[in-house]
């Protein structure tokens, strides 16, 4: 799972000073641990206002998305207004470190465990990740802010500006099978992201550290990959052995939905 990082926060973890601290979500969801290091320091951005794009050349269908009311029942806490980004030009890709087993059905319910693990004993101001995806391939709409706006995430310790955070749900560490309906959606919501921005999947983008517990420390511009694992960014196994193995075939099938060669 993603080290929650930069977003709007009331107040810092103490786990923010852990490199990678595996802490339990909440009661209710037995054997759900939340892994994560803390909330950066570093203000987010000012919000930009809806701009005017051009035609875009590598455009991708934008996939089907469950929206948050679908998970979030009477569990969603007072926040503050999202943020916002000028656009993505990255992907991390992440796991939730939670059971694989699950009835697909559950999903919403384990998602909803995440958001309160999240939003109670931690005290984050929201889900961390933009997009969480099923083993059976279903997309849930995770951060508040709207799916098609570039909404400032907390899913990437000092990358996330300009980027977006898609969870798989589950955990996939060396040996584990990670679903094709998975990998799929993955991709297919990553080619629709970053084919917003024109940004190749197979490419790699510009990104700027905003804070010393990433690989990087503040204020250090790094390239990484454009469609990237969590642990591109960030001192973590995730999103796990099993599914960084995939994420070549993942950049892949995104260039092929966004037309590319």
């Amino acid at each position: 799972m993603g080290s929650m990082g930069d977003a709007r926060v009331r107040r810092v973890p103490r786990a923010a000073r852990v490199a990678l601290s595996c802490l339990p979500g909440i009661a209710a969801a037995a054997g759900l641990v939340l892994c994560a290091a803390g909330i950066d320091r570093t203000p987010a951005r000012r919000t930009h206002p809806a701009a005017v794009r051009p035609a875009l050349a590598h455009p991708a269908p934008k996939p089907r998305i469950v929206p948050r009311t679908a998970w979030i029942g009477d569990a969603e806490r007072r926040q503050p207004p999202p943020r916002y980004d000028d656009r993505v030009v990255a992907v991390f890709v992440h796991h939730t470190d939670s059971p694989n087993g699950y009835d697909c059905a559950d999903a919403p319910r384990i998602i909803r465990y995440l958001y309160a693990g999240q939003t109670g004993s931690r005290d984050w101001d929201d889900l961390g990740y933009n997009f969480v995806v099923d083993r059976c391939g279903t997309v849930y709409e995770g951060r508040a802010g709207g799916v098609d706006r570039p909404v400032t995430g907390a899913h990437t310790q000092g990358f996330n500006h300009r980027t977006a955070g898609i969870a798989a749900l589950g955990t996939f560490t060396a040996g584990v099978p990670v679903p094709q309906a998975m990998t799929d959606a993955i991709a297919a919501v990553a080619a629709w992201k970053l084919g917003l921005s024109d940004v190749d999947p197979r490419g790699t983008a510009r990104l700027v550290s905003s804070n010393s517990l990433s690989r990087w420390a503040s204020g250090t511009t790094v390239t990484l990959p454009a469609l990237a694992g969590h642990n591109a960014g960030y001192m973590t196994s995730c999103p796990g052995a099993a599914l960084t193995a995939r994420l070549p075939a993942i950049r892949q099938t995104a260039a092929r939905l966004q037309g590319r060669r």
